[in-house]
């Protein structure tokens, strides 16, 4: 029989104000999964892209236009930065967040979250979805995902917690899949903090390799 999972009060408590960062792919859900995650455990929701664009008064795709993506990612990182000095969030990252070396030192003070989803179920969700995405504005984005996920999937493996999506699962239901896998994940991120991140199917159950 299964041990129940701790109640989310006594996890905050565990947790200690540690932050919890989201990563994954643009309709990966991680400010659908977040609200609820930070309701549960009493900590505040932000998400990053927000952030960026009141720091700069301007859109992500007017920040695209300007500045290009190397500009972006400047001040997506100033912004992880500033974010870093706080204490009990949950915080939805940008999808290339992942991509800066420098960015995971701020990722790794806390706990690192991926929210993995097949591209598919990716691809249905952005098309319902009415967001700009200057980094899919081109001919063929799903061709585009697809490069993106083989180009990122090595860099969200990095984090200490992988949970792979199912369609139809409820954001509800994948954030309480997060908070009774994260007990497991406190215990083990010092004793080996170099591990590759555990990968849990919509069951609860460690995953087949995707190698």
């Amino acid at each position: 029989m299964t041990a129940a999972p701790p109640p989310a009060g006594d996890l905050a408590q565990r947790l200690q104000g540690l932050n919890l960062y989201l990563v994954g792919m643009m309709g990966a859900g991680k400010s659908a999964v977040g609200h609820p995650l930070a309701e549960a455990l009493g900590y505040r929701f932000i998400d990053a892209d927000s952030v960026i664009e009141q720091t700069a008064g301007r859109s992500i795709p007017e920040i695209f236009t300007s500045d290009g993506e190397t500009g972006f990612r400047e001040l997506e990182t100033a912004v992880l930065d500033s974010i870093a000095h706080w204490h009990s969030l949950v915080v939805a990252t940008g999808g290339g967040v992942v991509t800066r070396p420098r960015n995971w030192g701020h990722l790794q003070q806390g706990v690192v979250i991926w929210l993995d989803a097949p591209q598919e179920l990716l691809l249905a969700r952005l098309s319902t979805d009415s967001t700009a995405r200057p980094l899919l504005s081109q001919a063929d984005p799903a061709e585009r995902l697809g490069t993106l996920l083989v180009e990122r999937r090595p860099l969200y493996g990095q984090a200490d917690l992988a949970v792979l999506q199912e369609a139809g699962e409820s954001p509800d239901r994948i954030a309480q899949r997060v908070l009774e896998a994260l007990p497991a994940i406190l215990r083990e991120r010092h004793q080996a903090p170099e591990a590759p991140a555990q990968l849990l199917d919509s069951d609860g159950q460690p995953a087949p390799s995707l190698n």
